[in-house]
């Protein structure tokens, strides 16, 4: 299998590349994940139908009836049956998503200890002359910051991306056979302004970032090869030394 360097690898192409390298991994928990899938389609379902009650509520409070009986009634019955429908829909959308945080999270929590595995096994397999540089801080915090990563990218590609596509077909939808296509195609030109600004300020906030994340790094190495060592830096009394170097 090919290897590529991260430095190799920028932009978009870093997060395909990313992506495909997960798949394996999700398509090994298909089912599990389609069951997943269900729950969140019935959650959006839940969601998407608040306003609708909403809306019944508001009207039905507004209905005028000459029978003093029957507009009581319905001043009382009606409204208070769709404030319980309200409040049932929003307690399922919370309930579901819970359900559905509790199926994935084995996928998630099995997928990392994977590749946790494969990438401790690779670093017992590199050369003596990588484990001389004694990186260990830094390496530390990279594998932290991995799984870390892992775990947000999966959620974030099954239950983000996916079901707002879903989600907003069916916002379109509802415009555009409510108001017409006027309100539908407001919607999906701010929707395209959206997307475009966020690639492109996602692609700039990427590369501070990366900075961050290699500042961090070297910090964290820093202060990791300064305590292992913390005898020879006694001994040469050079703690100023090493917090000057750590503070860079």
């Amino acid at each position: 299998m090919a290897r590529h360097r991260a430095s190799d690898i920028s932009g978009v192409d870093m997060k395909w590349h990313v992506v495909k390298l997960l798949l394996p991994y999700l398509l090994q928990h298909r089912v599990r994940i389609g069951f997943a899938f269900l729950v969140l389609a019935l959650a959006k379902g839940a969601t998407l139908s608040l306003p609708f009650l909403l809306k019944y509520i508001v009207d039905d409070l507004d209905t005028q009836i000459d029978d003093d009986l029957q507009q009581t009634l319905n001043l009382v019955v009606v409204p208070l049956a769709l404030i319980l429908a309200y409040g049932t829909a929003r307690f399922l959308n919370v309930i579901l998503n819970e359900l559905r945080d509790t199926l994935f999270g084995r996928v998630t929590e099995q997928t990392i200890r994977r590749i946790s595995l494969q990438t401790f096994e690779h670093l017992h397999g590199l050369d003596l002359g990588f484990h001389l540089n004694r990186r260990t801080g830094a390496l530390s915090r990279d594998m932290e910051r991995g799984t870390t990563g892992i775990s947000f990218l999966m959620r974030f590609m099954v239950f983000n991306i996916l079901p707002t596509v879903f989600e907003l077909l069916v916002v379109i939808g509802i415009f555009l056979a409510s108001y017409g296509w006027q309100f539908a195609m407001g919607i999906v030109v701010a929707l395209v302004c959206y997307v475009v600004f966020s690639i492109i300020a996602t692609e700039r906030r990427t590369r501070f970032v990366r900075d961050m994340n290699l500042a961090d790094s070297a910090t964290n190495n820093r202060a990791v090869d300064s305590l292992l060592n913390y005898e020879t830096v006694k001994y040469f009394t050079n703690e100023q030394h090493e917090a000057q170097l750590y503070d860079v």
